[in-house]
């Protein structure tokens, strides 16, 4: 027995040591992020077996062998809807930000899609009017109906929305609905969807989780995009979930969510369909020739005068990319910075790209809620304020209820607006998409609104806070540590 002992105890250590050796080496060959690596060194090194298994399930980009098969054989036609747009009218730069042509070359360098200029972009402030206009464009819809989004969550005004795509569907208007499988779960499993499955409504399911899916894909991998398309001449897009916040999560004591959309017109509109489309084709059951001719993607004519430049990303999209592109925006500030966020959780690279900007002058500001639905991201937030503050930056706290806006406006002159957070999450494991707007008239509409947020808001006191509890500042320097793998 003893003998029996010593070798079930030999045997356990040595394959201990083998998977922590083997484990550790395969994160520091994949050659992430330093802050990313050394945290998943940290989970396998102190966490026998159960690190090296958290890191199975959640370390790598893991997207499925179906999944990566559509992308293989749908390359033909997503590079036939990529390059449509660059026989458009060339772009005039001559009263843009110089800063702007940079990031332009950027987001083609890196994902190939231009600037689109003549279009119009129309300020959506309250969740109200969003669902208004929308469910009015549904009613009015001749052709199809694509939505695109992370939550959907059955209660008032989400319901009539529901009720105007059965309504379009009868009336013969292709409908499909792309949710995440997490953030959609009891939708997608209800009666409602298999109601209107029945009545013709095309209804996937993005980036499956479940336990038969362990072992193939990463489950937390999430499509967190906000896309809605209407007879591919009119789209939405921006920070709201098709949920009504009236109804949604009111039970954590933080108000109702604080969203922002844009109703866009005009050439990106074009854009925007085929990324629905590129999304429903990577979830889709069906073969791409099933779809060759009825996409709805055409040529979409000019609506006003703003410059609009998309940029998808997401795994298999560049793996830094809008973490980059966010970094170039930030040094590209000369006179004001303000970014909105319901999620702060800053790498090194954004964290010293905001601290540079303060220290050369440029006036940051950082509004964020002052209550969020995750503790972990609200106390991995408060870690940084001490060095954000001591730099120059101001920090906000909006009182209002959980400020879920994604915004960033640049000297008033553009604005980044979308649904990509400030966090690690957003820069790298979901699926987001962000609208670069080079237009003054708008970019001071987004700011006018910054403002409003900001005058329902707070300063952070720099002195208040170094008063904290010792407890405090250990979670919260606890949350920062785990803050790469949020």
């Amino acid at each position: 027995m003893d003998e029996f002992t010593w070798i079930l105890t030999t045997s356990l250590l040595i394959a201990d040591l083998a998977i922590r050796i083997g484990f550790s080496l395969r994160v520091i060959m994949r050659k992430r992020v330093p802050s990313v690596s050394f945290s998943w060194l940290v989970v396998i090194l102190l966490f026998p077996f159960i690190g090296a298994l958290i890191y199975l399930l959640f370390g790598e980009y893991r997207l499925g062998e179906r999944r990566a098969q559509h992308l293989l054989k749908g390359r033909s036609l997503i590079k036939e809807w990529s390059n449509a747009p660059r026989n458009s009218a060339p772009v005039d730069w001559g009263n843009i930000n110089p800063e702007c042509l940079p990031l332009d070359r950027q987001i083609i360098a890196t994902l190939g899609i231009p600037t689109m200029p003549g279009n119009h972009l129309h300020l959506i402030d309250t969740s109200k009017t969003f669902f208004d206009r929308m469910i009015e464009d549904v009613r009015a819809a001749t052709s199809t109906c694509y939505f695109e989004f992370y939550i959907l969550h059955e209660a008032g005004q989400v319901n009539d929305l529901l009720a105007a795509l059965l309504e379009a569907r009868q009336r013969g208007v292709t409908c499909r609905l792309l949710l995440d499988s997490i953030g959609s779960r009891k939708f997608l499993r209800g009666k409602t969807a298999a109601r209107m499955r029945q009545e013709g409504i095309e209804v996937a399911e993005a980036l499956p989780a479940g336990l038969m899916h362990i072992p193939f894909v990463r489950i937390d991998l999430r499509n967190h995009r906000k896309i809605a398309v209407i007879d591919g001449e009119i789209a939405y897009t921006g920070s709201q979930n098709l949920v009504d916040p009236r109804y949604f999560k009111q039970e954590g004591g933080y108000g109702q969510w604080i969203d922002t959309m844009v109703r866009v017109t005009g050439p990106v509109v074009e854009l925007l369909t085929a990324i629905f489309m590129f999304d429903w084709l990577l979830e889709s059951n069906k073969r791409l020739p099933d779809y060759t001719g009825i996409t709805n993607i055409h040529q979409v004519p000019p609506a006003g005068e703003a410059l609009v430049q998309l940029a998808p990303s997401g795994p298999g999209y560049g793996e830094d990319t809008i973490h980059n592109l966010l970094l170039t925006t930030i040094y590209a500030a000369r006179r004001e910075l303000v970014l909105t966020t319901p999620y702060f959780v800053p790498d090194n690279a954004i964290l010293a790209a905001l601290k540079s900007a303060a220290q050369r002058g440029v006036a940051v500001t950082i509004i964020v809620p002052e209550k969020n639905d995750s503790k972990l991201v609200h106390y991995a937030s408060r870690a940084r304020y001490d060095t954000l503050s001591r730099a120059g930056v101001r920090i906000m706290t909006f009182s209002g209820g959980l400020l879920h806006a994604k915004t960033i406006t640049v000297d008033s002159d553009f604005c980044l607006f979308g649904s990509v957070n400030l966090d690690m999450r957003s820069f790298w494991l979901n699926f987001e998409i962000t609208l670069f707007i080079y237009n003054k008239d708008f970019t001071r509409q987004v700011r006018a609104l910054q403002q409003k947020y900001m005058d329902g808001a707070t300063a952070h006191d720099s002195e208040s806070f170094a008063a904290r509890s010792y407890g405090q500042r250990l979670l919260e320097n606890f949350a920062l540590l785990l803050s790469p793998l949020l």
